[in-house]
């Protein structure tokens, strides 16, 4: 069959997308990667702009672990003991040494009885929330979540949910009580670190509250954190918003593809959890894992994090950040307390955010920025993350261009 009749209402999409300015389809496309030189860290570039080197200051790879050699070592000398993929569905054929390795790994790093992985820590939200959320459960989360929480929530399809203020604990407690003798079961849900504004939530005051109601409730209070920004690049030793809060929630998701630079998500809990999660979770089930290479450099990168060499890459994302937030502060810029090394530029303008962002392009720095309908009116924001391949020269590089602009 044609489509030219669906094409026409899907042409006026685009086009309202383009107009608003929030396109993502027209992706800038890396074609290569400079390593360090003269005190900089690596630059990449880009289609189209032949050899022109460009700092990435909108990378997810906080330890820059990605182009570790180790880390590449492990994934190729996995490759050529198993192939380059799974093959099938790990209740098929599909599970490899290296995917049960790695899960008891992320388990005893996470302080938790068992782990299960997944192709992705957005498929990981999508296949945990729904099978905990029953007809007899009710949902409260956080009005900042990511999108695969919101995504979750709706494909689960609760009687009720209730949305709190961002970070407002009083709000929440009073979103408890409301629900206090008509469900069986509630589900608290955030984001550890907000991948927005790099503030965390408070997990400790999120676990007692919840511990307070949790006997009104016959199946009892679950909080759930989905942590893929905070594990590896949060905390003293890496384990992110929980380490920082200094307490445990009772499910734990996080992904791999960012500060540990490999690809996938996992969910870390009780045993008995875990086993029903491989039991009914579609999006583990029905979907090919992480290659068992990838797994292997997921191990690589948690043994480095894991260890005085982690610690030492954590250090220096520490000082790199506060050199940062200091430097903006210093040149009249807002921008959001914390310690993550999501360093949000407050602009708070439409037209300049665009402004800004082209006039660091022209100057070989990556950045992403955030317009409205993205962020609310008067949030508009550069945002910027450091990585620990970043060296003081390339912060101070990025200070000199603000400065400039």
């Amino acid at each position: 069959m044609s489509l030219e009749k669906l094409e026409i209402p899907l042409k006026q999409q685009l086009e309202s997308i383009d107009a608003k300015g929030v396109s993502k389809r027209h992706e800038k496309i890396i074609t290569g990667i400079m390593e360090a030189e003269d005190g900089f860290g690596p630059r990449v570039t880009l289609r189209g702009n032949g050899d022109k080197p460009f700092l990435q200051m909108n990378s997810n790879s906080y330890l820059g672990l990605s182009t570790d050699k180790d880390v590449i070592e492990a994934e190729e000398d996995a490759s050529q003991l198993f192939g380059t993929g799974p093959g099938a569905v790990r209740f098929i054929s599909g599970t490899f040494a290296p995917h049960v390795i790695l899960e008891k790994k992320l388990a005893t790093f996470c302080g938790r009885e068992a782990a299960m992985i997944f192709s992705a820590a957005y498929s990981a939200v999508m296949g945990v929330l729904p099978q905990l959320i029953t007809e007899e459960t009710v949902v409260i989360s956080d009005e900042l979540n990511h999108n695969c929480i919101i995504n979750a929530i709706r494909l689960a399809h609760p009687t009720e949910k209730t949305v709190y203020r961002h970070l407002d604990m009083e709000d929440l407690e009073g979103a408890i009580k409301r629900y206090l003798g008509k469900y069986r079961r509630m589900i608290v849900v955030t984001d550890g670190i907000f991948s927005m504004r790099g503030d965390h939530a408070p997990l400790n005051e999120i676990v007692a509250i919840c511990k307070r109601y949790e006997e009104k409730f016959e199946e009892g209070i679950i909080t759930v954190v989905d942590d893929s920004h905070g594990v590896g690049a949060f905390g003293k030793t890496g384990r992110g918003t929980e380490e920082v809060t200094g307490t445990k929630v009772d499910i734990h998701i996080a992904t791999l593809g960012k500060a540990l630079g490999v690809n996938g998500g996992y969910v870390v809990s009780s045993e008995t959890v875990i086993d029903y999660l491989r039991e009914t979770a579609p999006f583990y089930i029905f979907s090919n894992p992480i290659t068992p290479s990838e797994s292997a450099a997921a191990i690589k990168s948690l043994d480095i994090l894991d260890s005085t060499q982690g610690l030492k890459l954590l250090e220096k994302l520490r000082r790199l950040t506060r050199h940062l937030k200091e430097g903006l502060k210093d040149l009249g810029y807002e921008t959001i307390p914390g310690e993550h090394p999501i360093i949000p530029l407050m602009i708070r303008d439409t037209e300049k955010t665009s402004r800004l962002v082209k006039h660091l392009f022209k100057h070989g720095i990556l950045a992403t920025g955030l317009n409205f309908p993205v962020v609310p009116k008067g949030d508009e924001e550069i945002r910027f993350q450091v990585s620990a391949n970043h060296t003081e020269k390339d912060i101070e590089y990025l200070l000199g261009v603000l400065k400039r602009f």
